[in-house]
């Protein structure tokens, strides 16, 4: 019973912010599609694990620990080993899984997409966390970390995937740009992204509370506005 809350307080914060995001479509997408997208979202946690496990592995053998310092091993692995692939992951979940679907013919459904993949990934990366806290259902414990996460965490990766969305969405009207723009996307995702989990982990003091802080509002405005843009650009026919 206990781990079927942890499941609830885990799944809550992305639910809220899916919701939050779906009315903002003019053109809502199948509700089958938005499940199978944050279902493959949450998937691509599982290989995620394994390769972030991977490269904290590699940067430990002495080959690496010999020739970098431990603040360059630290920067690698929170920047390469977690937010660059986190965010490819989730990516590749639209581009395999929505880009060709027939529901997608508008500028906005790569930046909507994008997200739902995001808040599938935040569930179980949620849940995951919850549950070690063991299996006597902690009430306090599981409300601070869901809300901590709901405001942090969940909403950081919503905002970093709106962000490779909306360039990913440019990049079809911009296709002789298309590499550069999704790069584009990427790179400020991943160094955000990366920024983030560097201030909380890394740095003492006010740093530590007001850096996160900043990135989330600059994204969540930069979002708000690759909103806007976006509802004005003409409808996608066809996605090559």
């Amino acid at each position: 019973m206990s781990y079927l809350l942890y499941i609830f307080f885990g799944v809550l914060p992305s639910i809220i912010w899916l919701l939050f995001y779906l009315r903002r479509d003019v053109h809502p997408e199948p509700k089958s599609q938005v499940i199978k997208i944050f279902f493959y979202g949450a998937l691509v946690t599982i290989p995620a694990f394994f390769l972030e496990k991977g490269v904290f592995a590699t940067t430990t053998h002495p080959l690496f620990s010999d020739i970098f310092s431990p603040f360059l091993i630290t920067i690698f692995n929170i920047f390469i080993g977690v937010a660059l692939v986190e965010e490819i992951l989730k990516y590749l979940v639209v581009k395999e899984k929505a880009l060709r679907s027939a529901e997608f013919d508008e500028p906005i459904d790569a930046l909507l997409y994008m997200i739902i993949a995001a808040l599938g990934f935040a569930a179980l990366e949620n849940i995951l966390i919850l549950f070690r806290l063991g299996p006597e259902f902690l009430v306090k414990e599981a409300i601070y970390l869901s809300i901590f996460r709901f405001l942090g965490a969940t909403f950081l990766h919503t905002l970093c995937s709106g962000t490779v969305g909306f360039f990913l969405a440019l990049s079809f009207f911009e296709t002789k740009k298309r590499f550069q723009l999704l790069s584009t996307g990427l790179g400020i995702a991943t160094l955000l992204h990366g920024l983030y989990n560097f201030s909380i982990m890394e740095m003492e003091g006010n740093l530590k509370v007001l850096i996160p802080i900043i990135i989330l509002i600059g994204l969540a405005i930069f979002v708000s506005l690759g909103f806007k843009r976006l509802k004005k650009m003409k409808s996608i026919c066809k996605i090559e």
